[in-house]
This record gives structure tokens, sequence and C-alpha cells, in this order.
């Protein structure tokens, strides 16, 4: 037995002593699928800024992590009799095989096979219609941009970037409309269509909307820290400031940047 086997094989019979119902974890026993669901989704988010972070050392055991929440729902699938791990690995095997039959068979690689062969699964469990199979609990943002694309397939799409940048600023120009109503409601419509265009024209400029968005986090998390750290010189924080303090020292932290 490999190196990996036998530590996939030691990391399956630990979530099975931990699932035990006689000697395992009274924490570990009371989860379900719904209570374990919300790690899964952050651990996946911890390997992200992981990787972002380039912090080579550490990706192993947030990939650690990663792996054992698909194991623990292999576990309780094992105990409801529903499935079990080797169900989970044999099904992600076919489908790797099934969507590269340029890798596995003799077809030649095609553009738009990967997509295609979604479809075809999409089909075969009887899905119907464009933008089906796109889950709901996916951050908003990226299933902006993947309900775009979507609709791109089938040709529903603006023909270059810079018309879907004129669409922004329509956007915008019907969100400045309405807060002038005052109606919140309306308001909070106008933003998400402002917030769905501009998925899509990350999309048409081939560039991912959550990245982009993350990247402005860091760049506003690294701008204010600086900002909080030019009025400490001063003896004085944003709290004790004005607005037009804060921007002066916005405005410094700026111009160190440009300069280094």
């Amino acid at each position: 037995m490999s190196d990996a086997a036998q530590a996939l094989s030691r990391l399956l019979d630990i979530m099975a002593r931990l699932r035990d119902p006689v000697s395992g974890c009274p924490w570990d026993r009371a989860q379900d699928f719904a209570s374990i669901a919300p790690y899964a989704i952050e651990e996946a988010y911890e390997v992200e800024d992981t990787i972002a972070r380039q912090d080579w050392a550490a990706l192993p055991d947030e990939l650690g992590d990663l792996l054992l929440q698909v194991v623990y729902h292999a576990r309780m699938g094992e105990e409801a009799g529903l499935f079990d791990f080797a169900t989970v690995a044999g099904m992600i095997g076919d489908k790797m095989v099934r969507r590269h039959p340029h890798v596995f068979g003799d077809a030649a690689l095609a553009p738009g096979q990967w997509e295609d062969g979604k479809e075809q699964e999409r089909l075969a469990r009887r899905e119907r219609g464009t933008l089906a199979g796109i889950p709901t609990a996916l951050p908003a943002l990226l299933r902006a941009g993947k309900l775009s694309a979507r609709a791109a397939r089938v040709g529903f799409d603006w023909p270059e970037a810079k018309d879907v940048a004129e669409k922004v600023d329509e956007e915008i120009a019907e969100l400045k409309v309405e807060l002038d109503s005052g109606d919140r409601e309306r308001i909070a419509d106008e933003l998400g269509d402002v917030l769905f265009t501009l998925a899509t024209l990350a999309r048409k400029l081939d560039l991912d909307p959550e990245a982009c968005l993350r990247q402005a986090n860091a760049k506003f998390t690294r701008r204010f820290t600086g900002v909080e750290q030019h009025l400490a010189e001063r003896g004085t924080t944003p709290a004790d400031s004005t607005l037009a303090d804060m921007e002066a020292a916005w405005q410094a932290v700026k111009r160190q940047e440009r300069k280094a």
C-alpha cells in the first residue's frame, strides 16, 4: 500500500472512531450534513486564502482540513446507508475520465468540451434550462458570473466588454434616480443590477470578480491601516479626526504607495 493510501485509510479510521456511537467524540457524533456543510465552505475559503498568500508551508494543513470535510460527509453517508467514501472517489474518478475523452479515449480535444460534458450530465439528471444546476448557495458575485457565462453560451451576451461598461453606466444612472426616491426596495433592486452587470463585465474581461473584489478588499485594508498609522504619528485616531483629516491621510498613503 502506498503512503497516500495508508494515510487516507488512517484518516477514514479516525473519522469512524470519532463518530462511534459509544466511544466517539460527543461533538462529532452530534453533527449531521446540514451542521457540517458550513465548515466545508469555510475550509475551502481558507485554502484559497493560503494560496493567495503563497503560504506553501501552510497549504498542506489547509488542504487536510478540506479533505476532512469530504471524509466527514462520506462517513455520515455510510452510516445512513446512502454512500461511502469509495462511492465519492469512484464517482469523481468516473467523471474526470468521462470529461476528458481526449486523454482517456481516442477523441480529439474540442472547443467547449468541458461545458458540453457538464451539459450532458445536467440533462441526465433531468435538469432542464440553460441556468439549471448553478448552486444558489454560491457567493452572490460568483453566482452572478456563472449565470452570465451560462447565458452567454447560448448567445445572450454583449459583443464587447466596452458594451458591458456602457451598461454599467446605465445601471448606475438608474440607481442614482432611485437614490432620490428614497425607496429602499427599489434602491436595492437597482444596486443589485449594478453588481450583476459588474460581474458580467469581469467575465468579458476574463477576470474573476471575486478575485477582483478580494484584491480591492486587501488594498482598502492596507491603505486604511496606513491611515491609522499616519494619524497615530500625529497623536490621534480616526475616531478623533475629521473626515478631511482622514482623507488627507488617505491621499498621503496613496502617494507613498506610488513611490514604493
